[in-house]
């Protein structure tokens, strides 16, 4: 079983850098960007900072692809009335949709209902392509929310509008190595999806095989795993929260686009 290390990116007055968690305090590491501690390039510099007085930015703020994953929930499934898939349901969203914790979700002006999703995301840790051992690939996970604007999901033939406006993908508070067990998502306090991981199709491992069949899967991208039953509307001044065991909460407040 792997250590439970959790990493992050953050922000004071000056400058951003990346770091390590441990309890509430931050120690940096000299890379320049997540993708040196993913690639094992980044050491400490003996420098750490109290978590409460930083600014925690998306773990990945650009990875060169983000592959989600539909109806992987055996729970998400009975609820929207959909058959078992016999092989994953893949679609992406753009990187520009990426926010990070406390930012604001915003709802735009062309829908008129967007849907919160809580997920747990995978973090790909070195280069996929046409694997047989998915976990190798796999440096750690993260708390996403794949926000969807439902009206236009159900009238558009493909998913990308709906799914690819500016702040839709919600992603943090941190990365962490150990495997979640737990996805839960909180609306205004109240607990409104709640599933052990175990509810999935499709594991995490079977997700990189397949994907990577499909296409490259390189350091930093991720893939959001699907989410469980209990999807509802975000409306403008909502608070939402997802949550896995082994990373943290992700919370991000929902505006209406001006």
């Amino acid at each position: 079983m792997r250590r439970l290390r959790l990493f992050g990116r953050f922000a004071d007055k000056k400058r951003e850098f990346v770091g390590e968690v441990r309890g509430n305090e931050v120690l940096e590491l000299n890379g320049s960007s997540m993708m040196s501690v993913i690639e094992e390039a980044a050491d400490p510099t003996g420098k750490s900072y109290d978590l409460d007085i930083l600014t925690v930015r998306a773990p990945v703020d650009r990875p060169s692809k983000i592959i989600c994953i539909g109806l992987n929930y055996r729970s998400h499934i009975k609820e929207m009335k959909w058959e078992t898939p016999i092989k994953p349901i893949i679609f992406s969203k753009p990187p520009s949709a990426i926010i990070g914790p406390r930012d604001m979700i915003v709802i735009p002006k062309a829908s008129s209902r967007v849907d919160f999703e809580g997920e747990s995301a995978i973090v790909i840790g070195r280069r996929a392509h046409r694997v047989s051992d998915g976990s190798k690939y796999i440096f750690g996970y993260t708390c996403f929310n794949d926000v969807t604007a439902r009206d236009l999901q159900k009238t558009d033939v493909d998913w990308t509008r709906a799914k690819g406006f500016d702040t839709f993908a919600p992603v943090g508070p941190f990365i962490s190595t150990k495997p979640p067990t737990r996805v839960s998502t909180r609306l205004n306090g109240k607990t409104v999806q709640s599933s052990l991981l175990s509810d999935r199709v499709f594991g995490d491992a079977a997700l990189v095989e397949y994907i990577s069949g499909i296409m490259t899967l390189e350091p930093g991208d991720m893939i959001a795993t699907g989410t469980p039953s209990g999807i509802a509307p975000l409306n403008a001044g909502d608070i939402i929260e997802v949550e896995l065991d082994t990373v943290g909460t992700l919370t991000n407040h929902v505006i209406q686009s001006p």
